[in-house]
Formats: C-alpha cells, structure tokens, sequence
C-alpha cells in the first residue's frame, strides 16, 4: 500500500436485501425496539442497531436497505440482528438471505494540500467538476475502478461509489498516481 492508502477509513457501507413479502409496517413500528415510522417523513421504517451501529430501512415491499455500518462485517452482522427480530415476531426469512453491496464510501488524507484549480486543469474538464461558489471541494470520476473522489483543498478526499474495499484501494491509488505524475501532489 501507498501511504495515502493507509489513512483509509470506512465511513459508510450501503447495502440491499429482502425478505420477498409485504410488512406490515405499522405494526412493526409498535412490536420492535428502536424503531422509528412515520409515514409522511419517509416511506419505510427506520430500525437501529446499536452494536454494530447501523440503520436498517426496512420497506413495505419487504425490501431492506442498510447503512451506517463501516464494514461489511458489521453490514451482515446488523441485518442477522434485524433478520432474528423479525423472526421472533413470526415473519418468515430464510437463514440464507443474499445480501448486495450498493456502495462503499471511504476518506482519504493524501497528507498535503490540494491546488484544486490546477488539478482540475491537469486532469482535464471531462474527467472533473470542480464550481467552488456550489461546492468546496472537486468531484473526479475514474472510470477503473468506477468510483468517484471528491477532492478537498485540505487534501482529504472521500471516495464513493464503490462495491468493494478493494475499489477505494485502487482508486486512492489512482487518484495518487495521477497527482503524482501531474507534480501536483506534495
């Protein structure tokens, strides 16, 4: 590994799954602990886990979203919490559930900081967007891995779009890579 690669922190690890039946989401929101439901802020019900902490979105289509874990340890061990819940209220889910990765976010700290104006020349308009008066930091797309780095003057950068640590590996070291050879990193 590089050394940007190892100031590497998992922030967040969205993924999906479903139990292939309709809830009733009213009474889950009265049966489980630590939930929240309410209807006309956001369609689905909102079940925490505290260890690991996660949020699992649990719809009415039985379809179930987590996020909030920093691991895709922590991903699966939220759900089998989640998963042993619903059991214990007499819902149907079978023990081999698949779960899929939707993205995996990470920062970065490349350790110097970032001339945005002229990373964004050096890297070339198709592959940036970079409006400071919209948003501080630059949004560079790398089509391998397909993942995006937002940029940050500070010289952090956070990583998303990915399906799989090992893209936010490639993609720090890409991002590195390329900075380098521009002279424009340290």
């Amino acid at each position: 590994m590089t050394g940007s690669t190892e100031t590497i922190e998992i922030e967040n690890v969205v993924a999906s799954t479903g139990i292939d039946q309709e809830l009733n989401l009213e009474q889950l929101g009265e049966d489980l602990d630590s939930v929240k439901y309410d209807p006309e802020q956001f369609p689905g019900l909102v079940y925490r886990t505290q260890d690991p902490n996660a949020a699992a979105l649990i719809f009415r289509s039985g379809k179930i979203v987590s996020t909030g874990a920093n691991s895709e340890e922590a991903v699966h061990e939220s759900l089998t919490i989640v998963f042993a819940a619903l059991r214990e209220l007499g819902i149907a889910v079978t023990e081999s559930v698949t779960i899929e990765i939707q993205n995996i976010v990470g920062s970065v700290d490349f350790g110097h900081q970032l001339n945005l104006n002229a990373i964004a020349i050096g890297l070339g308009l198709e592959s940036v967007e970079y409006e400071p008066e919209q948003f501080p930091g630059q949004v560079y797309r790398l089509e391998e891995p397909s993942a995006v780095a937002l940029l940050f003057g500070s010289g952090k950068a956070v990583i998303t779009g990915a399906k799989r640590i090992e893209d936010i590996i490639q993609t720090t070291e890409a991002v590195e890579a390329r900075l380098t050879d521009l002279g424009l990193l340290g």
